[in-house]
Parts: C-alpha cells; sequence; structure tokens
C-alpha cells in the first residue's frame, strides 16, 4: 500500500507540472495566427491577380473575335475597344491596340493597302487581325520584396473572314 504522503506528493508534481503548461498553447498559437494570417492574405492577393490577368486575356480575344468578322470590322477600332473593354468590366484602365497585317496566298509581299491591286487571283488575301491589351494592377497589400503595381498584357491574333 502507498501511503498517504506519497500520493499527496504525485499529486502535488502533477498539479505542478500541469500548471507549467498552461501558458504554452497560447505561446504557440500567438507565433502561428499571425504566419497562417500572411499566408491566407497571400493567396487571397495571388487568386486577385491570377483573375485580372484571365480578364486581360479574354478582353484581347472578344476584341480580335470581334475585328475577324469582316475586313470592315478589323479596322473598326473604336468597337474593338468596346467589345475588349466590356469583356473585362473588373479591370480599370485598360488599354487597347490593334493591327493588321495582309499576306498574299501565292508568297506575293503585299500590304493591306495595296492588298487589292498586288494579290492576283487565283491568289487569296489573308487579314491577320491582332489586338493587345495592356493593365496595370496595383496590390491590395505591399509585401517587402514583391512589387505593389504588376502590368498585365493580352494578346490574340485572328485571321478574318473574307
Amino acid at each position: 500500500m502507498t501511503s498517504r504522503y506519497a500520493k499527496k506528493k504525485t499529486m502535488s508534481m502533477l498539479r505542478r507540472s500541469l500548471l507549467g503548461d498552461a501558458g504554452q498553447a497560447l505561446v504557440e498559437l500567438a507565433l502561428v495566427v499571425p504566419l497562417l494570417t500572411l499566408l491566407f492574405v497571400g493567396a487571397a492577393e495571388v487568386g486577385r491577380i491570377a483573375y485580372a490577368s484571365i480578364e486581360v486575356n479574354n478582353a484581347a480575344r472578344a476584341g480580335v473575335a470581334y475585328a475577324s468578322q469582316s475586313h470592315t470590322t478589323a479596322s473598326d477600332t473604336a468597337n474593338i475597344t468596346l467589345a475588349a473593354t466590356t469583356e473585362a468590366p473588373d479591370v480599370q484602365g485598360m488599354t487597347v491596340s490593334e493591327s493588321n497585317s495582309c499576306t498574299c496566298s501565292d508568297g506575293t509581299s503585299i500590304t493591306c493597302v495595296t492588298a487589292g491591286s498586288n494579290c492576283i487571283s487565283p491568289a487569296r488575301i489573308n487579314e491577320f487581325v491582332q489586338v493587345n491589351t495592356t493593365a496595370t494592377i496595383s496590390t491590395s497589400f505591399h509585401f517587402p520584396g514583391i512589387p505593389s503595381t504588376l502590368t498585365l498584357r493580352g494578346l490574340a491574333i485572328m485571321r478574318t473572314e473574307q
């Protein structure tokens, strides 16, 4: 049998060991919470930038899809810009630029202005439209060593219907 003194000593040691660990969990929590917060904020920021990048690329595709309908729409800068900016309403300050290039199917060197006279039948005029979109995105949170603004670019090239 154990004595009463041994039971008290065991209980006293048990209480002391439990009381000594009381602040450890709080200290661990205080160390981990800022790291987890930084991780969540960083993940949200990366997601926001990825979304904006997708919007800028989709805007270029929408602009070139409009432009490739015909020779007339290929040079309609105002509506190409409208189609692109309508596709990305969440991206502020996006710029849209377009350019055309022409080739002759038989290899003759031409420009879009001289295509009708220099590309002789049975050769066909191939007109291509390129739409570039650019947007500067500011990050919501500024981290040391990471730029506070990013320039996102979109590019789409498509042949026009003849």
